[in-house]
């Protein structure tokens, strides 16, 4: 049985606030975002209960608080291609869903803007198509995002590229590059909506099938597997040559008599490892906890903590391709 604690995102996690509100015990916003102030509010409500005192919303104290059964987060009937999305997304920006698909930041790096999960940007031309196709697919809802800026944007999008970086770098503070209000805002708002979301998702994809064919390369099987091969692609691109023999090798090490389950995790945790020895040294830890929480199922990256299967549903079953 799931439950929801720290780190745990989603609509029944705004649920549990929206509930904790009306009881005038959480003052926070109703972001989806199980964070401290959530955590807090519920060891409040289990005190006052009588309940047992710690902060994780099990079926006890979710029949208690907002009544019936307890279901399974939303995210677990997800397609497993956005659920991995949604996870190594939630490393890169440290956002939960939705805001994960909404991350936006200036020119620091000389891309004008990036947005998105993957962070898109305009100096390669890899975000240009994501907004064209929302605004010729969805065009009433990209107007009531962007609405009297719309013309401008959609304008600035159809001309040339050095008007397109000209007019990236007018919206953002031109020493901190993050975007000014109202732009910031809208393109947060842009990036929750469900139908930008399967845009990126499909921008995503020759990434994800590609780490499916990867899981097939090293004898993996599982979700988990697909997550943590995705997220391989995403943060360091491959897999050399040499880095793939030295798995293989340690491969070939592993005892015959692990049972299935066991033996992918411990695929994994080579892999995982093997990877990570091979970033710069100044990326490597990061690298390895990104990957070992993956392998593991569960750990901190960034200082937030994960656990996959109660909060994206991503577990040691089978993925179909």
């Amino acid at each position: 049985m799931s439950v929801y604690k720290l780190g745990s995102t989603g609509d029944e996690v705004c649920r549990i606030q929206e509930r904790l509100q009306s009881l005038g015990i959480y003052l926070g916003p109703l972001d989806g975002i199980f964070g401290g102030g959530t955590e807090g509010a519920v060891r409040l409500f289990q005190e006052r209960e009588g309940l047992a005192v710690d902060g994780v919303v099990g079926p006890i104290t979710w029949a208690k608080l907002v009544g019936g059964e307890m279901p399974r987060p939303s995210l677990g009937y997800r397609t497993l291609d956005y659920r991995c999305l949604a996870l190594t997304g939630s490393f890169e920006t440290g956002a939960g869903i939705p805001d994960c698909f909404a991350g936006v930041s200036g020119d620091f790096d000389g891309q004008g803007i990036s947005f998105g999960v993957l962070q898109w940007n305009f100096g390669q031309g890899s975000l240009q198509p994501l907004l064209k196709r929302m605004i010729a697919e969805h065009p009433e809802q990209a107007r009531l995002i962007f609405h009297d800026r719309f013309d401008l944007l959609h304008a600035r999008l159809n001309g040339g590229k050095a008007d397109l970086m000209i007019f990236a770098r007018s919206i953002q503070h031109p020493a901190r590059h993050f975007l000014i209000e109202p732009w910031r805002g809208m393109f947060r708002a842009l990036g929750r909506t469900e139908e930008f979301q399967r845009i990126e998702l499909d921008a995503a994809n020759a990434l994800y099938r590609a780490a499916l064919r990867l899981c097939h390369e090293y004898g993996l099987w599982s979700e988990r597997a697909a997550a943590l091969m995705f997220d391989i692609k995403v943060q360091n691109g491959s897999i050399n040559s040499t880095v793939k023999n030295r798995i293989f090798t340690n491969l070939q090490r592993l005892s015959p008599d692990l049972g299935e389950q066991e033996a992918e995790v411990e695929r994994m945790r080579i892999i995982a490892n093997q990877r990570a020895d091979a970033a710069k040294a100044r990326w490597r830890e990061d690298v390895r906890s990104r990957k070992l929480c993956i392998a593991n199922g569960c750990g901190t990256v960034h200082g937030i903590p994960y656990d996959l299967e109660e909060q994206f549903g991503i577990g040691l079953r089978r993925f179909s391709t």
